[in-house]
């Protein structure tokens, strides 16, 4: 039994998984209180998450019918993300993993989204090719054995991710953040054809595999403006539509022509963006002209959520990976390289004073130190148990 536990944006997600199979999967989204504001506030962000955590926590043991004592392992996110977020969540999955004495694993948020296909499909076919298209991250990936073997880059995005691209641009067109959800709705009875937005880096001699949607929302804004200008109503839905047309053929044209040319058989999409209607159905209908089976996860385990750290960690454990210390820390933007992400706590050694007799203790032995989580864990130990 794995806890998982995902703080790093605006989600507070714990979700629950044995053996490949989930039995709880909880989320909480302060997204409200960021959508006047147009984005993520950070601090905001945080915040959420130290109110959510318990809650959240709880629920998710209360749905697969098990208490803290049942849990055989912990799973965090420790990075890439918002370092306030990720260091709730962090201090939260220490002192569960210390209380239940159980081990702790970092998971990597990205190598989440794509263990989050597992949760729906089963094991993953080794090798296969992942697009993550999310918020901030549009990256095409190799991958064999997700928790043993490195994840190879083919592409990454040089600029804007196509989920900032719907979100800058939902906002010229004057609809609410967040802006993916909403240039779909929009799109609804609008014409994919109408507007000819660019493909960005598909011309002979670019980078093959590497995405970049910075011109698409400048090319959308500045349709917008020339409408407003010539003082017309922006006709929204052929925007919408052909804003994420644009969007949808660049990443599956570039996904299906990297599986061929790696010679792969199944394409997994995964992240945020892959709830977009028409990503989903645009990847059905070239996968299927292509023999390529596609594998894209229910939308509810599209956006971030704690199932999915769960799935990562439930692998680990399962492959005897190496459990992390409880002095692992963050990373806010590393690199997807391994699944397992444990970055080291920075070190910053200080000699206490000569003049401190409690220091004095502390060095010759005569002044015990307490467990660093132990007050805080049995708190929580205490709270999620009755």
């Amino acid at each position: 039994m794995v806890l998982g536990i995902e703080s790093s944006c605006d989600e507070t997600g714990a979700g629950i998984v044995s053996g490949g199979r989930l039995l709880a999967h909880v989320v909480a989204s302060s997204m409200d209180e960021h959508a006047r504001f147009g984005g993520v506030v950070p601090e905001i962000a945080a915040r959420a998450h130290l109110q959510a955590f318990n809650p959240v926590v709880r629920q998710a043991l209360d749905q697969a019918g098990l208490r803290l004592s049942d849990i055989d392992a912990v799973a965090v996110t420790t990075g890439p993300g918002l370092s306030g977020a990720l260091q709730v969540g962090l201090a939260g999955a220490k002192t569960l993993a210390y209380a239940a004495g159980v081990p702790l694993y970092g998971v990597h948020h990205l190598a989440g989204h794509v263990a989050a296909d597992t949760l729906e499909h089963g094991p993953l076919p080794n090798p296969c090719m992942v697009l993550i298209v999310s918020g901030g991250h549009t990256s095409l990936l190799f991958v064999r054995d997700l928790v043993r073997d490195p994840i190879v880059h083919l592409g990454d995005t040089v600029d804007d991710a196509a989920g900032e691209c719907f979100d800058k641009v939902a906002r010229v067109f004057g609809l609410p953040y967040p802006g993916g959800p909403a240039i779909d709705r929009a799109a609804r009875g609008g014409n994919g054809c109408a507007v000819a937005f660019p493909r960005p880096l598909t011309r002979p001699g670019d980078a093959p595999y590497a995405f970049s949607f910075s011109g698409l929302k400048t090319a959308a804004a500045r349709w917008a403006e020339q409408h407003r200008i010539a003082g017309e109503e922006i006709p929204l839905a052929d925007g919408a539509a052909s804003l994420q047309e644009a969007v949808a053929d660049v990443l599956t044209r570039k996904a299906l022509a990297a599986c061929k040319e790696y010679g792969v058989r199944t394409l997994v999409v995964v992240g945020g963006v892959a709830a977009n209607s028409r990503v989903r159905e645009l990847a059905e209908e070239r996968c299927a002209a292509a023999g390529v089976e596609l594998r894209v996860p229910p939308l509810t385990l599209c956006t971030d959520n704690g199932a999915m750290i769960a799935a990562v960690g439930d692998l680990l454990v399962r492959a005897g990976a190496a459990p992390a210390q409880l002095d692992m820390s963050i990373d806010p933007s590393a690199p997807l390289e391994y699944a397992a992400l444990h970055p080291a706590a920075r070190k910053t050694p200080s000699a206490p004073s000569d003049h401190s007799a409690a220091s004095r203790g502390v060095r010759d032995g005569t002044v015990r130190r307490e467990p660093v989580f132990s007050k805080a864990a049995a708190r929580v130990s205490s709270a999620l148990s009755s």
